[in-house]
């Protein structure tokens, strides 16, 4: 058995069958055979390895043919490993001796020789390292070339599932993620990735526990392997023996017996401990439009941040602007008429996948590029496309528009006009839509704190991204596990430009809202409101649990406290004092 430990993104508890996606997705059905299924099996691994040799023979002449002798040969080496007789020799005795099924056995002898070479390159440091991991890279390679071969050539992992897995990956993206559901998929972790990371939100808005940040660990694992994911504490535990899945086991029932602890305070409202009491309203972040309804069964009093990028994944072309005009108008339709939706215009790049043309791939800095906004307005038809069906939407209830990664009143200015061409066109076109939307810009980069005395004068509402802010603040890639000691939303620089937003709308009379994961934390709560917020957004399961902190806080209190935190010169000394101020409820 062994116990990794990594980022909990998303709590709970997942025991279940690896489904391991560092092979390009090629799932292992099953792991072992009856005994009487044992030469079959080996009969199937010889045609894949004749097969699979095959096709590098094959290859190695027309590279060679093609490119020359040199990079030809790589596929010659390739050749060579899948024609060992030793490798051959292992896969069959794992299938012999322990009724493996061919996949299996495959899956486990190339992982102990990865692995082997991966222990090689720890004891002898940098010498020999980089032969080392090109022949790591070949073996995994080959493994993927044998499975594929057993398997058919498969290219759904998910195809013929019998019962839900734990899929396990170097990293996921947004679009990967996008169809996961409990029916499928009971859990995930992953090697890298951060807290903040938007597969890490989703894993959160889907309630599907996952960890991430773990380093390396898939080649001690194959498909089929028994593993756990606890989301409570960020572990992934390999192996797991009989004792340990028992244990949790119990914890999985009890979780899943005990009804929520604040599920009582879902009808009350959220308003603060003082005579009389402080309203602070509570809105809910989706990612898809069937979340609308979890805002409402929580208690939200609406969306504050609807993120339109999964729209655009798993997608084969754009889409249109009826598809944007439905999803928009279902959330406004389940929310109701009198409550606020906040539809945050495409936020793609950087971190998240698409094929929106315009993007740039493999960009030096892509933090730093063509992102977001940029990206819109690098693309205007793709821009007021979603744009046309926002107005159109909005006739149904109370819709706000939101334009995300503003770094320039320029750019701001450049949006509110083509929101304007867009109105224009659609009167034109006799096409009902609300002209008089609330327009709102997202303040998630330091040019845009530092400006917003300015900015405040554009628009109806500051949503302050929490998630970006520190990243760009303190120069942390928040996705970066190296750096993770670096990325805290407790930073004093963080909060003085948090402040310094808050006091620009107050004086403006504009409202401002928190919508990153900072919103999210009950730690960070009392600063919040103690910094002069009266809205949050957060995830929809975390909505309970923040209210609970907001009926139990005074302001006073929290503004006494914002007031000191700003004093302290670490983030570490700002966590302590919020820990000691207001210590958890209940047992860890």
């Amino acid at each position: 058995m062994e116990i990794r430990q990594g980022t909990a993104v998303s709590p709970g508890i997942a025991i279940g069958p690896a489904l391991v996606l560092d092979t390009e997705g090629v799932r292992i059905p099953h792991r072992t055979v009856p005994p009487d299924q044992v030469g079959s099996e080996i009969a199937r691994l010889r045609r894949a390895l004749e097969e699979t040799a095959a096709d590098a023979r094959n290859t190695r002449e027309r590279m060679t043919e093609r490119l020359g002798p040199a990079l030809g040969n790589i596929y010659g080496a390739q050749q060579s490993l899948i024609e060992d007789r030793l490798l051959r020799t292992q896969i069959e005795a794992r299938i012999q001796s322990q009724s493996y099924s061919a996949e299996y056995a495959v899956s486990r002898v190339i992982r102990d020789f990865v692995k082997r070479l991966e222990d090689a390159v720890e004891l002898r440091g940098n010498i020999g390292a980089a032969e080392a991991r090109r022949s790591a890279s070949e073996f995994i390679d080959i493994e993927r070339q044998l499975l594929s071969a057993l398997l058919g050539h498969p290219t759904d992992p998910f195809v013929s599932l019998t019962e839900p897995v734990i899929v396990l990956a170097t990293d996921l993206m947004p679009s990967d993620t996008a169809d996961f559901s409990p029916r499928t998929v009971r859990a995930f972790a992953t090697e890298s990735g951060g807290a903040t990371s938007h597969t890490a939100i989703l894993a959160g808005a889907l309630e599907i526990p996952a960890v991430v940040g773990l380093s390396r660990f898939l080649t001690d694992v194959s498909g089929g392997d028994t593993v756990i994911i606890d989301g409570d504490k960020g572990l992934l535990i390999l192996d797991p023996d009989d004792e340990t899945i028992a244990r949790y086991e119990a914890r999985r029932a009890e979780a899943l017996a005990r009804p929520d602890r604040y599920e009582h305070l879902r009808d009350m409202p959220s308003v603060t401990d003082d005579d009389p009491p402080v309203p602070i309203r509570l809105l809910g972040n989706i990612e898809l439009a069937q979340e609308a309804s979890q805002c409402l069964d929580r208690g939200a009093e609406g969306v504050g941040l609807y993120r339109t990028e999964f729209l655009y994944l798993n997608k084969t072309a754009h889409p249109t602007e009826e598809e944007h005009y439905a999803a928009y108008a279902s959330v406004l339709q389940q929310i109701g008429p009198s409550r606020p939706v906040v539809i945050r215009t495409l936020d793609l790049g950087a971190d998240k996948f698409s094929s929106v043309s315009g993007a740039v791939s493999g960009e030096k800095n892509p933090f730093l590029g063509l992102r977001s906004v940029r990206l819109c307005l690098n693309n205007l038809d793709l821009f007021k496309t979603q744009l046309r069906a926002v107005l159109r939407a909005a006739v149904f209830g109370d819709l706000r528009v939101m334009f995300p990664m503003i770094s320039t009143v320029d750019e701001l200015r450049r949006c509110k006009t083509l929101l304007n061409e867009v109105k224009e066109d659609l009167e034109y076109a006799g096409i009902p839509f609300k002209g008089g939307v609330r327009i709102g810009t997202m303040i998630e980069v330091p040019s845009a704190a530092l400006m917003a005395d300015v900015l405040a004068r554009e628009v109806d509402f500051f949503s302050i991204g929490t998630n970006d802010l520190v990243q760009y603040t303190l120069a942390a890639d928040r996705n970066n596990e190296h750096v993770a000691n670096l990325y805290n939303p407790a930073d004093p620089a963080v909060l003085r430009l948090i402040r310094m937003v808050m006091q620009a709308a107050h004086k403006h009379k504009i409202d401002v809202n928190v919508c990153g994961e900072m919103s999210g934390e009950p730690l960070y709560i009392p600063l919040l409101v103690g910094l002069g917020l009266r809205q949050l957004s957060a995830t929809p399961r975390k909505i309970p649990e923040i209210k609970r902190v907001i009926r139990d806080l005074k302001i006073a209190e929290a503004e006494r406290v914002a007031e000191h935190a700003l004093t302290l010169e670490t983030a570490r000394q700002v966590e302590s004092y919020l820990r000691k101020q207001f210590p958890p409820e209940g047992p860890d």
